[in-house]
């Protein structure tokens, strides 16, 4: 049995259908699972985040999509607005002032996001570049392009690391970024960088505080008239998929699996999350469950629990559908997805 992952779509729309209660739009960031963003976009009104001109061929209804801007060009701008892409995020001097010229006589409208820079809360200095305008620059462009006849709106983003749970404070950090004429100016406002899930690293209680979050801030938009936009990426896709693998050896309290977290959980890297087992015990006989190469890191628990596992038997890692693309290490293969109702 190769490993494979295997989606519900059933999970999928019901955490899409919780979080959109909380909030006026969700969109999906497209950067490693297509299959959920293909099926949000079959089956609900969900927007869709895209990084990269590729991705745009990913989405049927261009006009869904919310393009994020990285050093681009007149080119690059060519090939977006021709496919009718009509809102993007902007997060440089550069690249806006690129935009603002390419719009400048042409009868075009768009509505323009603005990424903010927020307070970084990490002990891993160095490790996260920080995207974005500063608080006082945003307010200033908001004054002086919110009479520009290319914007049809205006809007805000910033993002938050999606495991971190000292970021999701948001409402006190506006209130001191943002001037009255900015919210009585902007039509959005926009929430990136995902929603946590629960690991066996990391406890549940963490969403039930984001949750709590969300709504005291969509309630301070609301005199405002501004709607509020989520990215809960990792909410999404996370429960939707789980990873089945086969126990190929066991030695000396070792597991060995038919894959590798270089295919199948590169998060353990990303955001040092640990995958549970389905069924693992408590307590009990510990396991260390490694994955199919030759490298010391790829090990997909340390120390599980598990009941008299043997080898042929399939381990079913649970919320495995965040970051889980995969590389060419070793030249590990792409592990299939089977859409399952």
């Amino acid at each position: 049995m190769k490993a494979k992952f295997h989606l519900r779509k059933s999970k999928l729309i019901e955490q899409y259908e919780t979080i959109k209660k909380e909030c006026d739009i969700v969109s999906y960031s497209l950067k490693t699972n297509y299959e959920v963003g293909e099926i949000l976009e079959d089956l609900t009104d969900c927007w869709i985040s895209v990084h990269f001109i590729r991705s745009l061929e990913k989405i049927k209804d261009k006009s869904r999509i919310l393009f994020f801007a990285q050093a681009w060009n007149v080119e690059d701008l060519d090939k977006i607005i021709s496919q009718g892409v009509r809102m993007v995020v902007i997060d440089n001097e550069g690249d806006l002032q690129t935009l603002l010229e390419y719009l400048r006589n042409k009868e075009i409208k768009i509505t323009l996001f603005l990424r903010m820079r927020m307070k970084e809360h990490t002990i891993h200095t160095g490790k996260h570049f920080v995207f974005g305008l500063n608080a006082k620059r945003v307010n200033q462009i908001i004054l002086e392009e919110k009479n520009n006849p290319n914007l049809e709106a205006l809007g805000i983003h910033f993002h938050r690391k999606t495991q971190n749970i000292h970021e999701w404070s948001m409402q006190y950090e506006l209130k001191d970024s943002l001037t009255e004429e900015t919210l009585n100016t902007i039509h959005w406002l926009n929430i990136g960088g995902g929603m946590p899930v629960k690991y066996k690293n990391s406890r549940a209680e963490r969403l039930k505080y984001v949750f709590t979050e969300i709504k005291k801030l969509r309630e301070w938009l609301k005199p405002y008239n501004i709607k509020l936009i989520t990215e809960p990426g990792r909410y999404l896709a996370a429960p939707a998929i789980k990873l089945n693998a086969q126990i190929t050896a066991i030695y000396n309290n070792n597991i060995i699996l038919n894959c590798s977290v270089y295919n199948a959980a590169m998060d353990t890297f990303i955001a040092n999350v640990r995958l549970e087992v389905d069924g693992e015990c408590e307590k009990g006989h510990p396991y260390t469950i490694k994955g199919c190469t030759p490298d010391s890191m790829d090990i997909f628990r340390y120390r599980a629990f598990l009941d008299n596992p043997k080898v042929g038997d399939t381990l079913t890692f649970l919320n495995a559908g965040a970051y889980n693309f995969n590389s060419n290490f070793c030249n590990v293969e792409k592990i299939e997805t089977i859409i399952e109702e």
